[in-house]
């Protein structure tokens, strides 16, 4: 990535505790990454709730595998379908593990070959039901600029489900992924980090701010801190993916938004760093994306697009790790400590908030439930 300024980091860092360890954030020094600290010490003075049932995401080792996951879906589809709306809204069949995944029973194996993937199933992602649980959420839902009418009538109970389709989705996505990694390819796993807080207001991005997406692209780094992504729907990276990079349908294309919001929160890459300058197979997806974007018409150089992730910071991993750190031991440590404890800003005005409660505690859901009825 690169960049201008003289000084390349923000005075201002952000410290992260996790459940015996910490790690500190460097901020680099961009507009976006002033505006987006103050909003993160916003959340932090208001002691928003942090969203601790979906943040760490990815790790194939975690006790929230895919049975967990799909017993907290049916959950909440049965809170959805319990509840009378007007007009009455479709009803949701509940889900099986085996709806997200394929057997492990069928041939598995990494394909080097594009188009080849279903040659090889096992352990693979279903796209199609994630797709379908997804639409659900956003027609429940709406988008953060028109709330639907079924959400809109909604008891809180109802809307903290119809939240929990959205996370719950994406969650899956994230374990399903790594776990067949962690079986074919375990240095390879992708875990991530969502960190977001109930209610966290969503600002604007400036026009300078969508530069960034364009100087980082889809490149990945091991450590790397993300602008967080903080509205309903699909960006057109992971249509390209989910739909095998086909010409898009009318109902594909309803589904796409493009980031036009920051809000204080943020994602950490906690997988390898993967770039085009450094992997033959990404050069390969992005030249394909270009492809596909020129065939539904999409212009590749077109900044309001938001085509990247927005790199914010970087983690001082060696702060953490050590300063020779294998990566499967980072992966270790931090699969023994998925809770985050406390986050603060380091600046003149040090912030913090601490977050005592964990989802081993009886009550966490109602703590977030509480919080959305503000």
């Amino acid at each position: 990535m690169q960049f201008t300024q003289e000084n390349k980091f923000l005075s201002d860092k952000v410290e992260v505790s996790l459940t015996n360890i910490s790690y500190e954030i460097d901020l680099y020094n961009t507009s976006l990454g002033k505006r987006w600290v103050e909003a993160l010490k916003e959340n932090l003075r208001r002691k928003r709730i942090l969203e601790k049932n979906f943040c760490f995401l990815g790790f194939a080792d975690s006790k929230r595998d895919l049975s967990h996951l799909v017993r907290e879906l049916n959950k909440h589809i049965n809170q959805i379908n319990s509840f009378d709306f007007d007009p009455s809204y479709r009803y949701i069949h509940p889900f099986r593990p085996e709806d997200f995944q394929y057997s492990a029973s069928l041939p598995a194996g990494i394909c080097h070959e594009d188009g080849k993937e279903m040659e090889k199933p096992g352990l693979r992602l279903k796209h199609e039901s994630c797709n379908l649980l997804h639409r659900y959420f956003e027609e429940l839902q709406g988008t953060a600029w028109k709330l639907s009418e079924f959400y809109k009538q909604a008891d809180i109970q109802t809307r903290y489900s119809i939240r929990q389709l959205n996370n719950l989705c994406h969650e899956i996505e994230s374990w399903v992924l790594s776990y067949r990694k962690k079986i074919l390819d375990p240095d390879w796993v992708r875990p991530a980090q969502i960190t977001t807080f109930l209610n966290a207001p969503r600002h604007d991005l400036h026009k300078e701010d969508f530069e960034l997406f364009k100087n980082n692209r889809y490149d990945r780094e091991l450590g790397g801190v993300y602008l967080h992504w903080c509205q309903i729907g699909k960006t057109l990276f992971e249509v390209f993916r989910d739909e095998g990079g086909t010409k898009m349908d009318e109902v594909t294309c309803s589904e796409i938004n493009h980031q036009k919001y920051y809000s204080g929160e943020f994602d950490v890459e906690w997988g390898q760093s993967i770039s085009e300058d450094s992997h033959d197979f990404k050069r390969t997806e992005i030249a394909r994306f270009k492809d596909w974007l020129k065939l539904n018409s999409y212009d590749w150089q077109e900044p309001r697009l938001s085509l990247g992730y927005a790199k914010i910071g970087q983690i001082n991993l060696e702060k953490t790790f050590g300063n020779d750190f294998r990566y499967k031991d980072l992966y270790h440590t931090l699969s023994m400590n998925l809770d985050i404890t406390k986050i603060k800003v380091i600046s003149d005005e040090s912030i913090f908030c601490d977050y005592p409660y964990t989802l081993d505690s009886d009550d966490w859901q109602n703590i977030q439930i509480k919080e959305l009825m503000k």
